[in-house]
């Protein structure tokens, strides 16, 4: 058995390096695309073997305003995750808790709420958030992201909060706690694995989020980062070097974040994974 160790992690590693190469070959390919000018026709697995062409960059952020899409899909993101981590954990604590027929069906219904594609409710959610005078605002696509981040968030936060013991609940409301001093004190700081996976998961979407805010935020001046990436693609013409130069700005905010904060975001996700 001890002979069969090796091959194991020669093939785990193997593996793992194969997925690493899929993972960061969009990446070099962006990468070569960014750094050619508009007439070099060589291959996008080479690099550019004349100069390197700058001006991509330059393209991206004064055509493509990709510097205020950037700072315009950051609000967005932080106060709708902050939004649905709040509001999902509040929302989950009852219906983890009190298990009576009607949180259950009310659950099940929030689940359903996550097969409904969001295209689908294009057209009423436009005209509703016309006539609250909320198209083109920061406020107005907030809320759509937040109410369509909620059921997923909501149903892991119950899962997670359900797997918790409620002993420790019950000796601190037998000391007197309240029942807001149980949730903040108690239930709170035992929520960090499936925060880090909620975080996760609703600042990804929400970055890089395009169907409907390309409807929402219409006006250049408070686009999102897809949408404005999007256009340097048309049936004329298209700027591949300018949008892969864009596409590589995007992601420099997203790789800060995550190399500051992954510390936390991998402690939470084995803690979540050992629960």
């Amino acid at each position: 058995m001890n002979d069969t160790r090796p091959l194991g992690r020669i093939t785990i590693s193997v593996l793992v390096a194969l997925v690493l190469v899929v993972q960061l070959v969009p990446f070099y390919v962006t990468l070569t695309t960014a750094l050619k000018p508009r007439t070099d026709r060589s291959s996008s697995w080479l690099f550019p073997q004349g100069e390197i062409a700058w001006e991509n960059f330059a393209t991206a952020i004064e055509d493509g305003h990709v510097l205020t899409a950037i700072m315009n899909t950051a609000i967005v993101t932080v106060v709708s995750t902050v939004l649905i981590c709040v509001i999902a954990a509040a929302a989950a604590y009852p219906l983890a808790r009190r298990t009576t027929i009607g949180n259950k069906m009310l659950l099940l219904g929030i689940v359903g709420l996550m097969m409904i594609p969001p295209l689908a409710t294009l057209v009423p959610l436009y005209t509703l958030l016309r006539d609250m005078g909320a198209l083109n605002t920061y406020w107005g696509l907030i809320l759509v992201m937040v109410a369509g981040g909620l059921p997923l968030a909501i149903f892991l936060y119950a899962a997670f909060m359900r797997s918790l013991p409620i002993s420790m609940e019950e000796a601190a409301r037998v000391d007197g706690a309240s029942q807001i001093q149980v949730l903040w004190q108690i239930v709170v700081p035992t929520l960090k694995p499936v925060t880090a996976t909620v975080i996760i998961l609703s600042s990804v979407g929400v970055w890089n989020e395009f169907a409907l805010s390309n409807f929402i935020l219409a006006k250049p001046d408070t686009r999102m980062i897809a949408p404005s990436i999007s256009t340097f693609f048309s049936a004329s013409g298209s700027n591949f070097g300018a949008a892969a130069a864009a596409s590589l700005l995007a992601v420099l905010p997203v790789l800060i974040a995550y190399l500051f904060l992954q510390r936390q975001f991998i402690a939470g996700m084995v803690a979540g994974s050992e629960k």
